[in-house]
């Protein structure tokens, strides 16, 4: 069996970002980027002049997830001799990874990479309680991450020469891609607000039917404590103020009294 290539790095492109204010509105929704959907572990099955690729498409968030995954394929399908890899980490997809595992250089764990790189797919770049660009949908970014993409290849007797080896891999991870399910992953800032116990129930179904993010709910002796979510793509362009102030605004606005709201961190979130 010929020697593992060496994982390759590549240089991450440029975050596709549509932030900003327009008038009459909030913040511009921020697009998040695509991932997976939770829990997501895809495997897909190609044949090309009797060679068998298998790809497998896992979500993962961490590199030494992602190298289990390829070892776990490893170890499943030990008797093929390669096992092609490459995986994307991050919101900005800073971590790219890619491996030929002895197929030449170049025919394999690039067009993998390359294949994940250039997806277009998934849920649209809608962020729910902000706003958006008017003129209709905005175009639907390459910006897959946090997931591995690993393809056993099955040697079927013809050889398909570099051009050939290519195509397959490339076809074999966009054909896995074609049957997975995608969420998009938000940032969102967090806050949590009491209400009073008789009204609780009421203003909990009112703030969701209008689609304001209810993360979470605490039942105290006295009161009910909602945790509520704002979609936060641009730091650099609102402040945390700003950020409570807007959802503030519209909570009051919807439940028709003053709100009073605690920021409480902020996280990832699926949509």
């Amino acid at each position: 069996m010929a020697p593992a290539e060496p994982e390759e790095p590549h240089r991450a492109p440029a975050r596709w970002r549509a932030v900003g204010h327009i008038r009459g509105c909030g913040r511009v929704a921020g697009v998040g980027y695509t991932v997976l959907g939770e829990g997501t572990d895809i495997s897909h099955r190609i044949e090309v002049k009797r060679s068998i690729f298998l790809t497998r498409l896992v979500r993962v968030t961490e590199e030494d997830a992602a190298r289990q995954v390829i070892a776990d394929q490893r170890r499943s399908h030990h008797d093929a001799r390669h096992h092609v890899s490459a995986f994307l980490l991050g919101p900005s997809r800073a971590v790219q990874r890619s491996s030929d595992d002895g197929e030449p250089a170049g025919t394999a764990g690039i067009p993998t990479l390359e294949a994940l790189l250039q997806f277009r797919g998934g849920p649209p770049p809608r962020s729910p309680g902000v706003c958006h660009r008017p003129g209709g949908d905005e175009p639907h970014p390459a910006d897959l991450s946090d997931l591995v993409a690993v393809t056993t290849r099955y040697f079927g007797g013809i050889k398909l020469g570099a051009s050939g080896l290519l195509r397959s891999y490339s076809r074999a991870v966009t054909g896995a891609l074609a049957i997975a399910t995608f969420s998009r992953r938000i940032r969102s800032a967090e806050f949590t607000t009491s209400l009073e116990l008789s009204q609780a129930g009421r203003e909990e179904a009112a703030l969701r039917a209008a689609g304001v993010p209810v993360t979470g709910i605490s039942y105290l002796p006295d009161r009910v404590v909602l945790r509520l979510a704002q979609l936060d793509e641009a730091p650099d362009q609102a402040t945390a103020g700003e950020v409570a102030a807007e959802l503030g605004a519209r909570v009051s606005s919807l439940l028709g009294r003053p709100v009073e709201l605690t920021a409480s961190g902020s996280s990832w979130v699926d949509l």
